[in-house]
């Protein structure tokens, strides 16, 4: 009989467990998997265990491919196993071609004479996930704001920072959530960095691995009215409820979503988008609706500059819309939604009995 031995944390089982037991399986007739005991991964880990060890072992056990399964409680990191694997003395101990202690375990193996094993790396029966992973996700928020942004738009991309600029922005709700979306989708209020914190992934590094900038992930999970400093990586400046903008926010969808990323490398005025940034910043600083809505006026100046199309409410478009101050594309516009800022509620809520606006709310969570 080959005896086959393989040890790891397991703290979560998944697929990827299941199929690496398998594989290790049919390099012998007898599996037995070591997994690290609750207190051995607190002292490694520092991570409480998931399961106490004795569900943790039965779970195992009752897997086709395992035949025995014993308990880590070695304090050596990387060989928590040793004294089973002497004890039992297998043929075979198999490893993943991304195994940090080689040296350990190969020397381990020339002990009880073993063969070390490096298994080759197969298609995943499924999309890999990790423990970490699987927590994240676990801890995951069930539903997120988006966010519509004032002034600095673009100056969150790190290689368009400028020092001593500032990027402003507010969630909003109604929130989203993986089974409701009452949103238009690519529609310029950060519904990407949303959709990575609710499938628990860090939504700042998703958003620059997108090449575009950290705004998104960074107010949805921060909530509020924010001003942030411009970076390479967000930092905040100062945060308020954003009271004064209740009642007085509203969104319309413009008919044609939009590509942010597409539009990074295009030509515009970063001067006077550092300008509107900064007029934004001194408005939630000073909770001064007049001076936010005159923030949002020069954002849509810039982007007016740059070829979009009029928005309903400036005379251009042949549209108004009474009671609003002031409107701007959302994100990098050309398409998408427009937030629209109102004189008060009564005037938000009329333009929103009309059709294609709907009201929205500052949100703290």
């Amino acid at each position: 009989m080959t005896r086959v031995f393989v040890s790891g944390c397991y703290d979560i089982l998944h697929a990827g467990h299941v199929q690496f037991f398998r594989e290790a399986r049919a390099l012998g007739d007898h599996l037995t998997v070591c997994f690290a005991s609750a207190e051995v991964l607190w002292i490694h880990k520092r991570r409480r265990s998931s399961l106490p060890d004795e569900h943790k072992r039965a779970l195992i056990a009752a897997l086709a491919a395992v035949d025995d399964v014993v308990i880590g409680e070695g304090h050596d990191e990387g060989i928590d196993f040793k004294a089973h694997f002497l004890r039992l003395r297998p043929d075979i101990l198999a490893v993943t071609d991304d195994d940090k202690y080689a040296p350990l375990k190969r020397a381990l193996c020339a002990e009880v004479g073993a063969k070390y094993v490096v298994m080759p790396k197969t298609p995943p029966q499924f999309e890999p996930i990790s423990t970490t992973q699987i927590v994240k996700f676990i801890r995951a928020p069930e539903a997120a704001p988006l966010r519509v942004d004032f002034g600095g738009g673009w100056l969150d991309v790190p290689r368009l920072a400028r020092p001593g600029a500032f990027i402003v922005n507010c969630a909003i709700s109604p929130t989203v959530s993986l089974r409701e979306w009452p949103y238009e989708r690519n529609a310029g209020l950060g519904g990407s960095g949303a959709w990575a914190l609710l499938n628990g992934k860090d939504g700042v590094g998703a958003e620059l691995d997108l090449g575009v900038g950290w705004q998104d992930p960074a107010v949805i999970a921060e909530t509020g009215l924010c001003a942030w400093r411009s970076g390479s990586r967000p930092v905040l400046d100062v945060k308020t409820g954003g009271e004064f903008l209740r009642g007085r926010m509203a969104l319309r969808w413009t008919g044609t979503p939009h590509d942010t990323p597409a539009m990074v490398g295009g030509a515009r005025d970063y001067d006077a988008i550092a300008r509107a940034g900064a007029t934004a910043r001194e408005g939630v600083w000073k909770n001064d609706f007049g001076l936010l809505a005159d923030a949002v006026r020069q954002s849509y100046a810039v982007q007016r500059a740059e070829g979009m199309a009029a928005l309903a409410g400036d005379p251009a478009s042949g549209e108004t819309v009474p009671g609003a101050t002031a409107w701007k594309y959302c994100g990098g516009g050309f398409g998408g939604y427009a937030v629209y800022l109102f004189a008060d509620p009564a005037a938000r809520d009329a333009a929103c009995a009309r059709a294609g606006f709907r009201a929205i709310e500052p949100f703290v969570g």
